[in-house]
């Protein structure tokens, strides 16, 4: 049986992660998402270049990638 993740423990991983991938480029946004029943942290990217630099989980926790390009203001 494969457990699942809740809420508060993604929360916890984007937390990690996102102070692991602050000052890398290319990462243009991390949060929360769902995928069925789970919870995982979603890292947004500039390029698929920076996909490298993720870890594929931080505390258990799966973390998913996709490319959105450059994110400027409007």
């Amino acid at each position: 049986m494969v457990a699942m993740t809740d809420r508060a423990a993604a929360r916890a991983a984007r937390s990690t992660l996102a102070t692991q991938l602050s000052a890398e480029p290319g990462v243009v946004g991390i949060g929360l998402a769902r995928r069925a029943s789970d919870y995982v942290v979603k890292v947004d990217l500039a390029d698929a270049c920076a996909a490298d630099r993720v870890p594929g989980n931080v505390d258990g926790v799966r973390v998913v990638t996709e490319v959105i390009g450059a994110v400027s203001r409007r």
